[in-house]
């Protein structure tokens, strides 16, 4: 597979967030894209010199495209890819999988059925500064996990907030939108699945369905705990990080200063681990893995649809926690990678 041939499916915010991320690929190029909006398609399309389609179906039917990315509204990512396995288009999803369990099951099913390749966007996987934090945990240097705090707080009115945001139905919320990427990131990091979780989720500070704040709590198979903090305020100031305590060491891990250690009572930042604009490179690192992917027979997915089934299992499992006010265990339903 020499160039390989993208249509992005959701030419909206983060679909153009994906277009100039792979405009730093000579070898992948954007030849197709999708929206409702046939005016905002159309400047989409001639920033990006490809074709437009205000019907989904008509693109997937385009047969120079190789694969896809699916960056619509999360509860219309079951239909669409099914659909795109069905056209036999290896796909690149953006989390989270779906609002249900059994439709991130439906998805399993169909891309394994299809013989597709399918990988889930869980971006933090290919940002500098988790990726160092990977390389040195992987390296034995701070020990093993035995505690972890992942925050993520930040305005919940940004631009991009839109009307599907606010609904559970639509697979809206704080925790299911953003929340996730405090999940993945601790689990990824840990290198273990979640066993059980308790919860409290809610929304104090907008009038909305879905939940804009909340914290959980994990347990890990491999002994680790963690805690998550989950919320998207009214007014506040931003926090995104990741505290971890290790046997030999302490762990911070922040997206733009970095990674630093702390040992013998002091902090030792890790050179060149973070980025100002650490979204593109992640963006772009995230198409880099994939398109290793899809030109390596027998290589597995960066982030397989297993491993985001189970990220989606625990937060099924915290929103029912916090429902029923107990701790709840996560089945693993899948082989665990």
């Amino acid at each position: 597979m020499d160039r390989i041939r993208i249509g992005i499916i959701g030419a909206g915010s983060y679909g153009e967030a994906h277009a100039q991320a792979l405009a730093d690929h000579d070898d992948l190029q954007v030849v197709a894209a999708s929206r409702n909006d046939a005016q905002a398609l159309q400047a989409f399309c001639e920033r990006y010199t490809c074709r437009g389609y205000t019907d989904n179906a008509e693109l997937l039917a385009d047969p120079e495209i190789d694969a896809v990315v699916i960056a619509t509204p999360h509860h219309l990512h079951t239909d669409l890819l099914l659909a795109a396995a069905a056209a036999g288009k290896h796909v690149l999803l953006e989390k989270p999988m779906a609002p249900t369990l059994p439709e991130c099951r439906a998805i399993i099913d169909a891309v394994r059925q299809a013989g597709v390749k399918f990988m889930v966007g869980h971006v933090n996987h290919f940002a500098r500064a988790y990726q160092t934090a990977r390389q040195i945990l992987d390296s034995g240097e701070v020990g093993e996990i035995v505690l972890g705090v992942s925050t993520m707080s930040k305005f919940w009115y940004e631009p991009n907030r839109r009307w599907w945001h606010l609904q559970r139905a639509t697979g809206g919320g704080m925790w299911m939108t953003a929340g996730i990427h405090c999940l993945d990131r601790l689990t990824w990091l840990v290198g273990a699945p979640v066993v059980s979780t308790s919860a409290s989720l809610s929304a104090r500070f907008h009038d909305q369905d879905a939940d804009d704040g909340g914290m959980v709590f994990l347990r890990y198979a491999n002994g680790a705990a963690g805690t998550i903090i989950s919320v998207g305020y009214a007014d506040g100031a931003p926090k995104h990080l990741t505290e971890l305590t290790c046997t030999r060491a302490t762990l911070n891990v922040d997206y733009v200063n970095g990674v630093s250690i702390g040992r013998g009572e002091r902090w030792e930042p890790v050179p060149d681990s973070g980025a100002a604009n650490w979204m593109r490179g992640a963006l772009v690192e995230e198409w880099q893995q994939f398109k290793t992917y899809l030109r390596t027979d027998g290589a597995p997915s960066p982030v397989s649809g297993e491993y985001a089934y189970h990220i989606m299992s625990v937060i099924f499992a915290a929103e029912e926690s916090s429902a029923r006010g107990v701790e709840i265990p996560v089945p693993l339903e899948y082989p665990y990678a």
